[in-house]
């Protein structure tokens, strides 16, 4: 497969190392050299100096045969114009990053596809929802919903109280039990674990399980003392928090704290919820946080543009009481220390819309792909066509890559756990998880 990304920035540099590993064909486009070099040298790809919108450098770097054409610059017309005659030339799929909310509203990105974007991804509205569906259950570190819900994911730190902890999983998770294990993050190892594998405390364990089942495996897990979030705390005023607070719940009361002033302003116009109020002040500062009322908050989301500020804001937001701490942590360096800070939901804008992107590489009927970074593995969602191989056999006679595991399936609207002698039939929607796994191994399995 044939892939030009333009613009070696955040999400062109994570899409590029990460498609590297796969051994696609890749150039990384950008008209700034020292973009370029590092990454040169370590990933196995081309880099090429030049501008995505001169039709003589896209012709150069092959965009009239290439598969994929993916334009992330900070400069969202710039990202459009690349795309479109990216397009022309012959590339067969181009996606375009956006910072232009209404873009991405009703009927407008059918608009882009007249254009010739296949797909526009505005990744502060992606992020929005990750972030919402976390505090949505404050006892969850992530949630995935399948089909709205017919199949579920979620992902919960275990501490004392569990009571499925030191056990088999063979005993607590057979074929007749409402939850999956699909892997487990333990340290800085992830498992995809068998039947004789245990849970241990402190281990992320991510489950699935169907919708009925959620208030089940809230009391095996010892959350049921959790409340639920009714008062949020956020700290940092940007773009991303605009689209958190107007995707918010309406029964969810929202504080945001920026720095400054003439943001301070701005945030009252922008904001749609009624019950959001704006306070002028540093997140940091302890006194405003308690005269604020943090100690009857349940949710501290920390938004600003500094890693480091949003990570030491959750821990001290954790020290004063607060259950669910949500970070946006951009350095993907600073996301194993996050995580073994015990800081809670990381988001990070660039994995996010990586994973969007990486679903249109994927021939296969692919509706959802997620990559979950604090496990460093995919998530998604197959639907196998009529003959393909996994509808051959039962699941236990399939010559399943190792490294990937089959969470469940949606039939017929309806969820259902995976076992043994559970047979694929086309048209199912198949969860897979999957660690280490070349992605196209897998989408053979479904074609």
């Amino acid at each position: 497969m044939k892939i030009i990304i333009a613009g070696a920035y955040a999400i062109g540099t994570y899409l590029a190392q990460l498609l590297s590993r796969n051994n696609y064909d890749i150039t990384l486009m950008d008209s700034a050299e020292e973009n370029l070099e590092k990454l040169g040298r370590d990933y196995d790809l081309l880099t090429m100096l030049a501008s995505p919108t001169s039709i003589k450098a896209l012709r150069e770097a092959g965009a009239g045969a290439a598969d994929l054409f993916i334009a992330v610059t900070p400069n969202e017309n710039e990202n459009i114009t690349a795309c479109a005659l990216a397009r022309q030339l012959g590339a067969k799929k181009t996606v375009a990053k956006v910072d232009t909310y209404e873009y991405v509203l009703d009927d407008n990105p059918q608009l882009f596809k007249q254009l010739g974007i296949s797909s526009i991804i505005y990744p502060e509205m992606l992020a929005a929802k990750d972030i919402i569906n976390g505090l949505k259950m404050s006892w969850v570190r992530q949630r995935w919903d399948v089909h709205d819900g017919a199949l579920v994911m979620l992902g919960i730190k275990l501490r004392h109280g569990c009571e499925i902890l030191d056990k088999p999983l063979r005993e607590i998770s057979g074929p007749d039990d409402p939850f999956h294990i699909v892997a487990i993050k333990r340290g800085m190892e992830t498992i995809i674990p068998g039947g004789n594998d245990e849970l241990k405390l402190h281990d992320l364990a991510y489950f699935m399980t169907t919708k009925n089942y959620i208030p089940y495996i809230r009391k095996i897990v010892g959350k049921e003392k959790y409340v639920d979030v009714k008062n949020v705390m956020v700290m940092g005023g940007g773009t991303t928090a605009v689209r958190v607070v107007n995707t918010m719940p309406e029964y969810m009361n929202t504080k945001i704290i920026e720095k400054s002033e003439q943001r301070c302003e701005d945030l009252n116009d922008l904001f749609e919820k009624e019950n959001a109020l704006v306070i002028n002040g540093d997140g940091r500062d302890m006194s405003l946080l308690i005269e604020e009322g943090i100690r009857n908050t349940q949710a501290f989301v920390a938004l600003t543009d500094n890693t480091e500020t949003n990570i030491l804001a959750c821990l001290s937001a954790k020290r004063m009481g607060v259950r669910k701490t949500v970070a946006m942590v951009e350095n993907i360096d600073y996301v194993s220390m996050a995580e073994s800070l015990d800081i809670g939901t990381i988001v990070n804008k660039k994995v996010i819309a990586a994973s969007h992107i990486y679903q249109m590489m994927l021939d296969a009927n692919v509706h959802n792909v997620k990559f979950l970074m604090t496990a460093k593995a995919d998530i998604a969602e197959f639907v196998p066509v009529q003959g393909s191989k996994i509808t051959q056999k039962p699941v236990k006679d399939l010559n399943i890559p190792r490294g990937m595991t089959i969470g469940g399936i949606v039939r017929n609207n309806e969820g259902f756990l995976v076992s043994g002698n559970t047979q694929i039939e086309a048209g199912d929607s198949v969860v897979v998880f999957c660690h280490n796994v070349d992605m196209k191994k897998v989408e053979r399995l479904f074609n």
